[in-house]
């Protein structure tokens, strides 16, 4: 009798409710990580998304921003944000409990979701595998890529000084991320696979997505359009909002002042309670 096949794993339990402590979120990675695909990747996507998020602290909110571009242009598509009161405490490594249901809110309220989402934080580099960048991936079933800007876990070599310089990023005996010198002369970001993608696709599409900066387009302006959240006053010129919502109680939205690019319409969503 020839041998049985072997049993298929079962479903990552997605979606799934976000929990409330630091035991049940460590738990729930450690179901979660098992689930990630850490190879291939889009090789030639045709748009790609940044989120970032900022803490106002005084009124218990975040702001989470997802912008998408076209690629390989980048040029703007849509912004989506969303205003959240903070449901889950600050625990190293447990970020994405704290910051994804809100960037998640975020994503599913654009127009046409992107093909690859860049995140400011980590995929695989991160002590139980699975940072912000790999659940989101996970929830979100997309390709995304951690483009971190300061290191969690792992050690490296030296890195070349030229743009595009490498070396890899290892953690507990393997290889998690890579450092990469996106800009001559300015310190790497870490970049690490999250989800749907391996390393050297994480690697090449993140270069491809920097502009003279250190940071690539994608996050760093979510990270500027959310700063002008922050501050309350969003200044004119930058991309149109695509959706504010305020939440679960409600709160002040940004200003709609923010102006999107000749040609373009702005669309904005009833605030919500």
């Amino acid at each position: 009798m020839p041998p049985m096949p072997p049993r298929p794993d079962p479903a990552p339990p997605l979606p799934h409710p976000w929990p409330r402590t630091p035991r049940a979120a460590i738990a729930l990675q450690r179901a979660l990580r098992p689930h990630l695909r850490l190879s291939g990747g889009p090789r030639a996507p045709r748009t790609v998304a940044g989120a970032d998020l900022a803490y106002d602290l005084e009124r218990d909110r975040l702001h989470a921003v997802v912008v998408v571009f076209r690629f390989p242009s980048l040029e703007w598509v849509e912004t989506s944000a969303v205003t959240r009161r903070i449901r889950f405490p600050y625990v190293p490594g447990l970020l994405s409990f704290r910051e994804a249901p809100a960037i998640v809110a975020a994503w599913k309220r654009l127009r046409r979701p992107a093909d690859l989402l860049l995140c400011d934080g980590q995929g695989i580099a991160h002590p139980r595998g699975i940072g912000l960048a790999s659940h989101l991936g996970l929830y979100l079933d997309v390709p995304t890529i951690g483009c971190a800007k300061s290191l969690l876990v792992g050690e490296h070599g030296p890195v070349g000084r030229a743009r595009a310089a490498t070396a890899p990023l290892r953690h507990a005996g393997r290889v998690v991320g890579a450092m990469v010198r996106t800009r001559a002369g300015v310190a790497p970001i870490i970049v690490s696979p999250g989800h749907r993608i391996g390393l050297a696709a994480s690697v090449r599409l993140a270069l491809a997505c920097t502009r003279g900066f250190r940071i690539p387009e994608p996050t760093r302006q979510a990270d500027l359009i959310v700063g002008r959240l922050r501050r309350g006053h969003p200044a004119s010129g930058t991309p149109g909002i695509a959706v504010l919502e305020s939440g679960p109680h409600r709160c002040a939205a940004p200003s709609p002042a923010i102006q999107a690019p000749h040609g373009v319409r702005a669309r904005l969503a009833p605030e919500r309670s």
